[in-house]
């Protein structure tokens, strides 16, 4: 199943390993991994800094080899994935 995240775009459920909100991502553990994922590319928009991108979004993705960000809050997120687990 996939999980909507945003800006038309969707992950398969079974590739999630984490959904943090925004006060999350502000700890110092939680930055010190996303500026390496920053450096090591798993960023999904490479172009800009992951600080800058948390301006405009709300959440964070951690998937297997890559991070997104999306505009709709981890809550949100959570109970989507939870509805989609009780169709199966």
């Amino acid at each position: 199943m996939f999980i909507h995240i945003g800006s038309d775009e969707a992950v398969l459920t079974k590739d999630v390993i984490m959904i943090l909100d925004k006060s999350a991502l502000l700890s110092k553990d939680t930055t010190d991994f996303l500026q390496v994922a920053q450096e090591e590319g798993f960023v999904a928009d490479g172009e800009k800094h992951w600080q800058s991108i948390l301006k405009e979004k709300k959440t964070a993705i951690i998937l297997d080899k890559k991070v997104l960000f999306s505009p709709i809050s981890s809550v949100t997120l959570s109970k989507r994935s939870k509805f989609l687990k009780s169709l199966k």
